[in-house]
């Protein structure tokens, strides 16, 4: 399908796919992916898919500051599906990611356990005594000495809060202009996190669906 623009002004969202069943944009970073809590954070990308396809429900969520593909369910019956697919990881997740350092190791796996980090909301931690566990596969496409950064390919094999960039600034790493997690490492003007790839059977036909938005950085 050819970009279309679904909603435009700040934070335009650039349609990618829909049909009877689902509905996929690229959401932009800084955009919530649903409503937040006050009226001031009431513009965000389901209410925007909404204004055109009114059926649209949540399957999903990116954080706010992470931009790329969002999937939304046409109807209840279509999101019970899709939402049985995610929950049973029938999904496949792939995220582009720049973070601090040069990893050693070309490839590997992250298994953490993460629980909410209370005191300070929405942070979330490591914690081996109450965490949920967690595990993220990641392969390492390019270094860069001079800046000292890698850029990742990461695979989210369970879909914890925040997993993603938890468990790189646990090994290190933290992804570049994060906020939450990277200690003040920098002063980027965004979050270097975009959901790139998802790949699932068509809740209506079962045929493979293969979504995907290179990343703008």
């Amino acid at each position: 399908m050819t970009d279309v623009t679904v909603a435009r002004g700040p934070h335009a969202l650039q349609l990618l796919w829909s049909d009877d069943a689902l509905v996929a944009v690229d959401k932009p970073a800084g955009q919530l992916a649903v409503p937040g809590r006050g009226d001031d954070k009431s513009d965000c990308t389901w209410t925007r898919v909404r204004a055109q396809w009114p059926d649209a429900l949540v399957v999903h969520r990116l954080d706010q500051a992470t931009s790329g593909l969002l999937l939304f369910a046409r109807g209840l019956a279509v999101q019970r599906v899709l939402s049985r697919a995610f929950a049973e990881r029938h999904v496949d997740k792939r995220y582009t990611a720049v973070v601090h350092g040069l990893l050693a190791d070309d490839e590997g796996r992250i298994d953490l356990p993460l629980a909410a980090d209370w005191p300070q909301r929405p942070r979330q931690r490591i914690d081996h005594d109450t965490g949920k566990a967690a595990l993220t596969a990641y392969t390492v496409l390019q270094r860069d000495a001079a800046a000292q950064r890698s850029r990742l390919a990461l695979q989210p094999l369970t879909g914890r809060t925040h997993q993603l960039r938890v468990h790189l600034a646990a090994i290190g790493h933290p992804i570049v202009g994060d906020a939450l997690y990277g200690d003040g490492l920098d002063r980027a003007e965004r979050l270097l996190l975009h959901a790139e790839r998802l790949q699932l059977a068509h809740p209506l036909d079962g045929r493979p669906l293969h979504l995907f938005r290179a990343s703008p950085f």
